[in-house]
Order: structure tokens, then C-alpha cells, then sequence
């Protein structure tokens, strides 16, 4: 990432995590120029800020020293973007008023940038109607932005209102650095983690999926621009940033939700769906009786890569099946890839000592239906970030 910004910093308890997002954005080869409203230098020091950034700290809107130097409104158009961090409930009302009474107000004021906005304050200040007002009024011109969270807080009450930790700031300078999102207007659809059949209220047949691969490619889509819905089986995952999140249990909630998603650009199938019920669930705990056998009657579940893949109205341009193997990976592969009648299969072999179930790691062989690709071992996110990029270039070279 490259690029240069403005930090305006803003007078609350928050702005020390400002000195941590310039000491990450430095490493990140982004120049930051910072400006501090007259409260912030209560909680943090020109010196500080200067020191970390290497560059110049402005303070003062009619500073002779300054303006020698560099013209205010010249100093708004001179970064790619401007970030308001942290953003005070005080500091947001007069950016949603259009007051320019100091030097951070003028910038905003004067600004074709766009701007990114990350909040702290207290949580009543936060869900306070005005707030609310302004922070509506602030999105509908067009500014971005990042958080709060829910969070303990100075004050020591918890709630929204929280800032956002620098990582995750960060990140989303990143994204409004890098304007080129070619799956920008695509529908993704994608269907991630286990399902579970219930046997009785306490009981379930599930697997071992933890989720992490499809949340990674949800998350990876997003970032290329593209809107996502995730129909997510059971996690502990949290949602992806930008990502539209359908939990479901079930793997017949699967299918209605991505029935109900339609239409999708793309379907990608990364869950691991249960392939079988119980015919009937107990609507009581069963008991266990000493000596007893149980069987359990099992039914077939919907398919939903097969049912997704067929040819209709409503049929996605590209769909995308997982296999999860344990043996003969390519033969089963392709087999699979007939079968279901998709347009990509991805297959990994999860048996033995691969650790794929619940691990950070994947090893896919890749398959087309012309050509098989075997993509080494690495990072879930590094396979996600591979496959986005694959169906950016799918539809770059088709037509709409």
C-alpha cells in the first residue's frame, strides 16, 4: 500500500491509538501529514505525533508559519485521503454543520478527498439522536466509515462507541487507497461451515468445518468490490467486513437462503454440507435406555451445489463447488465436477494428518472442466485472495 493521507486528530481519550495508526501506516510506505484540533494536544503532543510521522504537525488555522509554507486549503488537496481519527461526537457535528472555526474543520470543509471517519466516544453519546443524525447526514455526502465497536471504554461503561483498533483502521485506508475493484457490481453468493441435522433438542449430526476458508473468500470478494452474501452454517466466526452475513443450521435453511439470495453473478459452495437427516427429529431429549441399540432413519438433504447449478433463470454465470476428499483427490474431483454439473471445483484432501478441518492452511487442486492446476500449500487467505482474483479475470473478459 502507498499513498498519502491527512490524519486529523481528534480531542478524546482515544487519540493515542492515533500514534499507533501512523506507526503502522509509516510501515506501510504511506505518508501522513497529521493536523491536531486544540483538544487533542491535551492527550497527545505535536512532538509525539511529528516524530512518528516525519512530517510537519499543523495546529493553527492562521499560523504565519504555516500558511509560509503551505496554503490551508492547498493542504486538503495535497493527500489522496483525509481520516478523521479519532472522530469526536463535538468533531462530527460541526464536519455534518459545515463549520470551518479551526484548522481541521477548514480542511474538511474545503476538501474534493474523500474522507474516512472513525468514531469514539461514549456509548450514550454515540446512540444519541443527533449523533445518529449526524452520522447519517455524513454518509449520505458521500464520507466513509470505520466503526465504533462494541467495547469497554474509558468511562467504563460498555457499548458502541468504541474506536476502532488501529489494525482494522488501517485496513480500511487500504481500501480506500485502492480505488481498482473489478468485481465491482457482481453478486457473490457463498455458502461457508458446517450444517447441523438435529437428531433431538440437545443432539445434532454435523462435521468438522470450522468455516474459515468460505468467510476468507467472502471477505476477499469484498474487498475486489464485490457484493457479498454469506449463507453460513454454524461458526464462530466473526463477519467479514462489507459482507452481508445469512446464518442458517440446517443444511434445508442452506438451500431456502440461497434460493432467496437470487440472482448471484457467481455461486461459490465452500460448505460442507450434510449429505443425510434424521427422518424424524425428536422434538424431546431422547433417553438413553441400558442395553439399547438405536438406529437412526436417515434421508437425503437437499443438494445444493447440484440445485444451484442447474440451467435456469435464475442460474449463476459462474458456479463454484468445493471436494473434500480423503482419497483418490483428482479422480473423486472429477467426478464430482460431472456430476454436479458446476463450472470450477476446488478439492482438497482433508483426511489423515492434512489439518485442513479447523486449520489456517489449504492445499486445492484446481479443476475447470478443461485443465487441472494443483496450487501448493499456503494460507486459507492467500488460497481466498487467489480465487477472487481468478473470477475478477472471468469477468473481465466476459460480457455482462
Amino acid at each position: 500500500m502507498a499513498g498519502r493521507i491527512i490524519l486529523i486528530i481528534g480531542g478524546g481519550i482515544a487519540a493515542y491509538k492515533a500514534l499507533e495508526l501512523i506507526r503502522l501506516l509509516r510501515k506501510r510506505d504511506v505518508a501522513v501529514e497529521c493536523v491536531l484540533t486544540d483538544s487533542a494536544t491535551h492527550f497527545v503532543t505535536p512532538l509525539s505525533v511529528q516524530a512518528l510521522s516525519g512530517a510537519p504537525v499543523h495546529t493553527t488555522l492562521l499560523s504565519l508559519a504555516e500558511d509560509s509554507q503551505m496554503d490551508h486549503i492547498a493542504l486538503s488537496r495535497s493527500a489522496d485521503l483525509l481520516v478523521v481519527c479519532p472522530a469526536t461526537a463535538n468533531l462530527m457535528a460541526r464536519m455534518a454543520n459545515g463549520l470551518a472555526d479551526d484548522l481541521a474543520t477548514t480542511l474538511l470543509l474545503a476538501t474534493d478527498t474523500p474522507v474516512l471517519i472513525a468514531p469514539a466516544m461514549n456509548v450514550r453519546m454515540w446512540k444519541h439522536p443527533a449523533t445518529q443524525e449526524n452520522y447519517r447526514r455524513l454518509r449520505e455526502r458521500g464520507c466513509d466509515f470505520v466503526g465504533p465497536e462494541d467495547g469497554e471504554m474509558a468511562c467504563g461503561e460498555f457499548g458502541p462507541g468504541r474506536l476502532s483498533a488501529p489494525e482494522t483502521i488501517v485496513e480500511a485506508i487500504e481500501s480506500a487507497l485502492s480505488p481498482h475493484k473489478p468485481l465491482t457490481g457482481r453478486h457473490v453468493l457463498i455458502t461457508a461451515g458446517p450444517t447441523h441435522e438435529p437428531i433431538d433438542p440437545v443432539r445434532f449430526i454435523a462435521n468438522h468445518s470450522s468455516g474459515k476458508q468460505g468467510y476468507a473468500i467472502a471477505e476477499a470478494c469484498a474487498a475486489l468490490g464485490a457484493q457479498v452474501t454469506l449463507v453460513s452454517g454454524p461458526t464462530a466466526l466473526p463477519c467479514p467486513k462489507g459482507v452481508t452475513l445469512v446464518p442458517v443450521l440446517t443444511a434445508s435453511d442452506m438451500m431456502a437462503a440461497c434460493e432467496k439470495a437470487l440472482p448471484a453473478d457467481c455461486v461459490i459452495c465452500a460448505a460442507a454440507v450434510g449429505d443425510w437427516r434424521v427422518a424424524q427429529s425428536s422434538e424431546q431429549k431422547r433417553k438413553k435406555q441400558p442395553g439399547e441399540t438405536v438406529s437412526l432413519a436417515l434421508v437425503e438433504n437437499p443438494d445444493i451445489l447440484a440445485t444451484l447449478s442447474r440451467p435456469g433463470p435464475h442460474r449463476a454465470s459462474l458456479v463454484i463447488g468445493f471436494a473434500a476428499e480423503t482419497e483418490s483427490l483428482e479422480q473423486h474431483a472429477k467426478a464430482k465436477l460431472a456430476r454436479k454439473g458446476c463450472d470450477w471445483l476446488l478439492a482438497n484432501d482433508v483426511g489423515g494428518e492434512s489439518a485442513v478441518f479447523g486449520g489456517d492452511r489449504n492445499r486445492i487442486l484446481f479443476l475447470n472442466g478443461e485443465t487441472v492446476e494443483t496450487w501448493p500449500d499456503m494460507p486459507k487467505a492467500e488460497v481466498a485472495s487467489l480465487l477472487a482474483t481468478r473470477l475478477a479475470a472471468h469477468f473481465s473478459s466476459t460480457s455482462r
